[in-house]
This record gives structure tokens, sequence and C-alpha cells, in this order.
């Protein structure tokens, strides 16, 4: 297990240095660049040779580069031009990422809340209305928008009926204590039952919004997975032996044909974590992908940069973890 995770790691390092060099060139190739974006199109072409010696722009591209890895390393990617002008960009994605980390964790839970029993309903009931059902239901899942079904979630539930808060993370005026940016996690440690009930109201229509796209894959891959456990030798086993159907399902089946179900996960994970812009944008939700499409908006690249490669870093990360897991619960992976 030692090897396989040393591996893993060495990988993980490798991706993130090859991250790295493409968000490099890609910033250098983007129009006007990082002097346009701080002096505006009608800058002076003294001003753009003084800015670019400042910046070290006009040094060979090599020397860029190893200068450019070297403040990454150091977490300093400057300061925001335009979503929080004047604050770190590294401060401005740690204020939003804990907004997209609850968002991310909410959406995930609910499509494997949904998606793994439902998954395994069906395969069981196979060709039955249930069965059909609920794949109409997953389609619908994957079909539809996820804008489209964030304004409609909130025209119905927040403007019509008026059951649930618009937008927003939290009521503005309500005491809360702020700890670790989990303003959920932080109501319940410090046992402000009511701040911890408010952000989750505002995050309920979110969640539903975006979880409905692992619901969908995690319950197509979730009765697939049981479809083709249930019709193995060691299956058909265990019922001869006289197990019961508990022992059967949870030992043999759902074991088994959870291996798939991990590894999307993971990858969802680090998709809604990278790419909740639009769910965001509709439900006004202060996190990264709010910061993100600012940031692309108002050419601010230090923000830019900075979340780009913090979440495709934590995509990597989440990854390797599911990886991890994969081999712990399927020691064949760990021979490979």
């Amino acid at each position: 297990m030692l090897r396989y995770t040393v591996r893993r790691l060495l990988q993980l390092v490798l991706v993130l240095f090859v991250l790295s060099l493409l968000l490099f060139i890609w910033l250098r190739s983007l129009p006007g660049g990082p002097v346009t974006a701080l002096l505006g199109e009608r800058a002076t072409p003294e001003k753009r040779e003084e800015l670019n010696a400042v910046l070290g722009l006009d040094q060979p591209i090599i020397v860029q580069y190893f200068k450019f890895l070297g403040r990454v390393v150091q977490g300093n990617f400057g300061q925001s031009t335009g979503v929080s002008p004047g604050t770190s960009a590294v401060d401005v994605f740690i204020t939003r990422f804990g907004a997209t980390v609850e968002l991310t964790v909410g959406a995930m839970i609910f499509g494997l809340a949904l998606g793994v029993p439902l998954g395994y309903m069906a395969a069981k009931r196979r060709g039955g209305v249930l069965d059909n059902g609920y794949i109409v239901l997953s389609l619908i899942g994957i079909a539809v928008p996820v804008f489209f079904l964030a304004f409609l979630l909130k025209y119905v539930f927040a403007v019509k009926w008026g059951l649930l808060p618009p937008s927003g993370r939290q009521t503005p005026g309500i005491e809360a204590t702020r700890v670790t940016g989990l303003f959920i996690v932080d109501g319940l440690i410090t046992r402000e039952w009511d701040a911890s009930w408010d952000s989750v109201r505002h995050l309920i229509l979110p969640w539903i919004a975006l979880g409905t796209i692992p619901f969908a894959v995690i319950f197509r891959i979730t009765r697939a997975s049981v479809l083709e456990v249930q019709g193995e030798d060691f299956v058909r086993t265990a019922e001869a032996k006289g197990l019961t159907s508990r022992t059967i399902r949870n030992r043999h089946v759902l074991r088994n044909a959870m291996l798939p179900v991990i590894t999307v996960t993971g990858l969802l994970t680090g998709l809604l974590l990278t790419g909740a812009v639009l769910t965001e944008k509709v439900f006004g939700y202060p996190g990264i992908g709010e910061a993100l499409y600012l940031g692309f908006t108002k050419k601010d690249y230090p923000v830019i940069q900075v979340i780009i490669l913090a979440a495709a870093a934590a995509f990597v990360i989440i990854n390797t973890l599911v990886d991890l897991t994969y081999a712990l619960v399927d020691p064949r992976i760990r021979a490979r």
C-alpha cells in the first residue's frame, strides 16, 4: 500500500507541475495580458514598458516561468484588480472557497443519498415500473440544464412561494462567529443554531439544482454495477449456501458494486468543486465560481490564476484520495 501511495503522490506532483506550465503559457497568450488589465487599453507605450519592467515581463520566458513557479510555491499571486481591488488574490480565494465546499459537499450528499439506493432498487426490479420511472427521472436530471433548473427552483420556492431565500449565503445582519469559513460548521461549533440553519436554508435550492447531475450519474452507475455483480458466480454461490438476502446484499453485491461509484464520486466532486459557476451565478452565491466569472469579466488575472490552479489542485488531490480509497477496498488495484 505504501508503494502505491508514493507512486500516486509522485503523479500528483507531476500533474501540478504540468498544470502550472500550461497556466503560465495560457496567461501569457491572453489578449492584452496583465499590463492591459492594470493600465487599461489607452495606456501610453511608455507606461506599458515601465510596467513590463516592474512585472518582469521583459525578461526571457524561462526566467519568467521559474519566477512564476517560485511565487506559486510561496502562495504569492499578487493583488486582485477587479473582483476585490487591493485584496490579495489568495485571500479572495480563501474567503470564497469555504462557500463552494459547502455547496459541493451538499450537492454530492444529495446525489449519493438518492442515487445509490434508487439505483440498487431499480436493479433489483429490472424492467418494472419503478425501474423505468427511476430511469426517466435520471434522464431528466441529466437533460435539464443546471441554470434552467436553478431559475425554476428560485422562481417557485423563493420568489412565488417565499419558502426559501432567493440568493446569498447568509441573511445580512445575522450574528455569527466565523471559525472555519464554513458557515454551517461554524454555527454548529459555536452552538449558534440559528446562524447554521440560516445557512442551510440558503443552500437548499443550490444543493438541489447542482445535485441533480451527480444523482443522475450515480444512479445509472449504481444500477448498471448492481446488475453486473448480482449475476456473478460468487453471488449465486452465496445464495446456494443459504445466506440471508441482507448478508448477500451488504457483503457481496453492494461492496463490489460500489467500486465504480467510488471512482465516479471523486470525479464528480472535483468537477462540481471547479464548475459550479452557473449555480453560484443564478443564486448570487459568493463562491469561487462567481469569483472566476467576475475575474474573467473584469480581467482580474491574479484571481483567475489562483482559482484555476488551486481548484485544479483540489480536483487532482480529491481523485488521488479516491484512488487510494479504491485500493483499500479492492486489494487487486495495489498489485498492478
